[in-house]
């Protein structure tokens, strides 16, 4: 079966939210709004959320810190993909994984070429693990973190979702 098995239990997750954006400020933060509000309608839990300018030094320094944290499984970002010399965020987070989730790119691109066509090749979409958490840059448009939760990663973060997902991997992550 392909999909939500309703039989199986929910395990929710504890999820922090990152804005990376020269523009906004928390009080005009749609995306990161839209974001956090779809954690928690979801059912996870959002262990905390943060705004920062385009500074790999800033962007680093706060996704090492979440890393740490054992009160955070998953890290999302959003803004900070795209091509232009501020965009740093891939650059600043690559460095930190242990493995890089490719396939989350070339889903996320499929997806988001329903929606925009071939604009999606102005991001730089990305994810990986880094220490056993998992961590996905989206683009900051609402619609890049409409497509990137509701049609990628909502399902890969949902213990129901069949015939696999990220969360029956999360004990096994550190395993050597």
């Amino acid at each position: 079966m392909h999909g939500i098995n309703e039989e199986l239990e929910f395990v929710p997750v504890r999820i922090a939210v990152l804005t990376v954006t020269d523009s906004r400020t928390r009080e005009n933060d749609t995306s990161g709004d839209i974001l956090a509000g779809r954690v928690e309608a979801a059912g996870h839990v959002l262990a905390d959320r943060d705004l920062l300018r385009d500074d790999a030094e800033q962007i680093r320094a706060r996704m090492t810190s979440w890393i740490e944290d054992p009160q955070v499984d998953v890290i999302i970002s959003t803004g900070g993909t795209g091509l232009t010399g501020r965009d740093v965020t891939p650059e600043a987070i690559r460095p930190l994984f242990d493995k890089e989730i490719e396939g989350f790119s070339v889903i996320f691109h499929q997806v988001s070429f329903q929606s925009v066509g071939l604009s999606t090749l102005q991001s730089r979409a990305t994810a990986g693990v880094a220490k056993g958490t998992f961590i996905f840059a989206l683009p900051g448009s609402n619609g890049a973190v409409k497509d990137g939760w509701d049609k990628v990663i909502s399902f890969q973060l949902d213990s129901r979702h069949r015939p696999c997902n990220l969360v029956e991997l999360m004990p096994r992550l550190l395993e050597k």
